[in-house]
């Protein structure tokens, strides 16, 4: 057996399905074209269908078998009709990755009852309405794969963490209840957990040079993140590779976590 093959077989997703939340922007948009690249059919799942079809012409002129469904996640009936339109494309998906998500940090004392429904519908109900659509059919099937994006501030605050903040430490504990429930039957559920990256969701603070510098000060690189540092791992969370890596948090920050 040669190097290429045994890498292939380890990672390659072939014959596999994918479903990617927020898909046509930052990190899901990279770990989408990942997925695609390794051999899996990707169907996108966003808000903006000009976003969405410039991501899936991308894939596809690289050779990847995409395709995309707009859909509204910030609301109940809008993640089921997201989830079964997706389902329909290229049949039930085999990996699901959340990585939608709002950003609205407003300062704890004007956070307002429709900001904190907003983020949490978006960042925790939606992870959990998919999750409780697909996961029980992965079971059945023997493989699964749940990849969930959280955030620095899951496990610390910081830069008015707020709703954001909660929602992503409710993502983190829905990974290990889903994890306890699914695993059993060859469904791994795992979080990345990203330091402050360069992406569309940062923009608001992406714009302070300052803090932008003081934030990669705090890493062990010496930089900030960008969204295709988490092509590798998405990879091998969504593989056989990780097939006894379950319920953990992936910190993929360059260190900032521990420095």
């Amino acid at each position: 057996m040669t190097s290429q093959t045994y890498l292939r077989d380890l990672f390659s997703l072939d014959d596999r399905t994918a479903l990617v939340t927020g898909g046509s922007s930052g990190i899901g948009r990279a770990i989408a074209g990942a997925l695609a690249r390794a051999g899996a059919r990707v169907v996108v799942v966003a808000r903006r269908k000009e976003q969405l079809t410039d991501t899936v012409d991308e894939l596809r002129a690289a050779g990847g078998r995409a395709a995309w469904v707009a859909g509204d996640l910030g609301s109940r009936d809008g993640v089921r009709a997201a989830a079964e339109e997706a389902a329909e494309v290229f049949g039930e998906p085999d990996i699901l990755v959340n990585s939608a998500g709002i950003n609205l940090r407003p300062p704890m004392s004007e956070l307002g009852e429709d900001v904190w429904d907003a983020t949490l519908a978006v960042n925790l109900e939606a992870p959990f309405l998919l999750g409780r659509r697909f996961g029980p059919g992965m079971a059945e099937r023997g493989f699964g794969r749940i990849i969930h994006v959280t955030s620095q501030q899951a496990h610390r605050a910081f830069v008015q963490s707020g709703a954001y903040g909660v929602s992503k430490g409710g993502l983190e504990s829905l990974a290990r209840s889903q994890a306890e429930a699914w695993s059993p039957y060859g469904v791994t559920v795992n979080t990345l957990v990203p330091g402050f990256v360069m992406t569309p969701l940062n923009e608001r603070l992406a714009v302070d040079p300052e803090k932008v510098a003081a934030l990669a000060a705090r890493t062990m690189t010496g930089r900030n993140g960008l969204a295709e540092d988490f092509e590798g791992a998405a990879v091998f969370l969504a593989s056989r590779a990780s097939a006894y890596v379950t319920g953990h948090s992936l910190f993929v920050d360059g260190g900032l976590s521990v420095h």
